[in-house]
């Protein structure tokens, strides 16, 4: 099933969107974390980041805008990343809310702290910051949504 809003289309990923996605993963990552050292960083990250979970593309007019991964049994949104050339335009909540369909229960992810613009744009759809963490990037919030 794909969405369509405002021209973005909000679909499931295919095979041939990988090289696009290995590209965006890469440069989003660049963008969102800057104080991270990317200098190990490689295309192929993005193959390992998403193995075995669903994908959703936002496209519009044929060109690629971002996309979220899900691991599916876990209810747990794991990556959405959006060309910072298309922020701040609808593309992330769009592909929110399509992750948010796909819970079957509580939905959960894990933010970087320092990552303040994204936990701000999870708070403003209704994720809640449960607990803190730490990891290899850093300490982290995870953050739960419940369906209404």
């Amino acid at each position: 099933m794909s969405i369509t809003v405002n021209k973005i289309l909000i679909r499931p990923g295919q095979e041939s969107d990988r090289p696009f996605l290995r590209t965006l993963y890469l440069h989003a990552r660049r963008d969102a974390w800057p104080w991270l050292d990317d200098a190990e960083w490689q295309l192929e990250d993005f193959d390992a980041a998403t193995r075995d979970e669903a994908i959703w593309v936002a496209e519009q007019d044929g060109h690629r805008l971002g996309f979220a991964s899900i691991w599916s049994n876990d209810n747990f949104l794991h990556n959405l990343f959006v060309d910072p050339g298309y922020q701040n335009v609808g593309v992330g909540r769009l592909l929110l809310e399509q992750a948010q369909k796909t819970f079957t229960g509580t939905g959960a992810l894990k933010c970087l702290v320092k990552n303040e613009r994204a936990v701000a744009f999870y708070q403003r759809h209704g994720w809640h910051i449960e607990s803190t963490g730490d990891s290899p990037d850093g300490e982290y919030y995870l953050m739960h949504y419940r369906k209404g």
